[in-house]
């Protein structure tokens, strides 16, 4: 399931950096995220490096984009132009 940022949102911008995939940019009043480029950063790291850095624990699985790791994992594969 790709990842949302809620509205507790500081504007801190140690999210955005972290993000292999780029998924990650500024909205109109916080940080948003591109559920077509999350993959939970499957692929890259054993955990969503941007929940790791989040200093207000504000980046939460997002219900409306349920995936499994098995998607996640071709997700990635597909941005990458990786294959397994």
């Amino acid at each position: 399931m790709a990842l949302i940022i809620t509205d507790e949102c500081i504007n801190c911008d140690v999210c955005e950096p972290e993000c292999p995939n780029g998924a990650i940019s500024q909205g109109d009043e916080i940080y948003v995220i591109e559920p077509d480029l999350c993959t939970e950063c499957v692929g890259h790291y054993e955990t969503s490096q941007c929940v790791e850095v989040c200093p207000v624990d504000c980046i939460i699985k997002d219900p409306n984009h349920q995936e499994t790791e098995e998607q996640l994992r071709a997700k990635h594969d597909r941005i990458t132009g990786e294959q397994a």
